[in-house]
């Protein structure tokens, strides 16, 4: 598995530089204009937009079928792309928080408590999109997996203003907003394992050949 992931690394390696020198200009570029922690909430989106594309050219170029024939499970196939979506996210929080931490020594309006609210928010909405896309690029054709990974974001915010109203049934989220959103990002964590299982099972089914 870890060749498989190796190769997706160096494959989408222009791609990730250039989506990390986009965050981090366009960091500096918000903090004239906006509160540039909010950055946090864009990164990991944008950055893994790489894992789907890997999905889709996987399947264009016939490398599914070379992938089975090696000494991996279907399981470590899937577990892989998972993996790679991760860690993608992860470079895209590293890429946000590079203007962050340097305005920050110019007295920049950037706290932990920002950081933490915008990162939350950020990771959730991507495990949340990575949870609905990541299974469906192995359901469904190329192009209906591309309709249903631009909509994945969408749904994502609204399981999230659903799961921050559900909270605040039962303690004010004002007061207390960065507990709430580390219960969304706990659902959101929960949501993305499930999708793992559920895309091995998917995977598991699929006729290769």
């Amino acid at each position: 598995m870890k060749g498989v992931l190796v190769k997706d690394l160096y494959i989408a390696g222009s791609n990730i530089l250039v989506t990390v020198i986009s965050l981090v200009v366009l960091g500096f570029g918000l903090s004239f204009l906006l509160e540039t922690s909010a950055l946090l909430v864009l990164a990991p989106v944008a950055s893994t937009t790489a894992a789907f594309i890997s999905i889709t050219s996987d399947a264009a170029s016939k490398w599914n079928q070379n992938v089975i024939t090696m000494p991996v499970s279907r399981s470590q196939i899937i577990g892989e792309k998972f993996i790679f979506y991760i860690l993608l996210a992860v470079f895209g929080i590293i890429a946000a928080l590079l203007p962050c931490i340097v305005l920050a020594f110019f007295d920049a309006d950037i706290t932990c408590h920002s950081l933490c609210l915008y990162g939350s928010v950020g990771i959730s909405t991507t495990l949340l999109a990575g949870g609905i896309s990541l299974p469906c690029a192995y359901l469904f054709d190329p192009e209906k997996s591309q309709i249903v990974f631009m909509m994945s974001f969408m749904a994502s915010t609204g399981i999230i203003a659903g799961l921050v109203l559900l909270a605040n049934l039962f303690f004010p989220v004002k007061e207390h907003i960065l507990a709430a959103f580390a219960m969304v990002l706990a659902v959101s964590a929960v949501w993305f394992l499930i999708s793992y299982q559920v895309a091995v099972k998917i995977y598991q089914k699929r006729d290769i050949t």
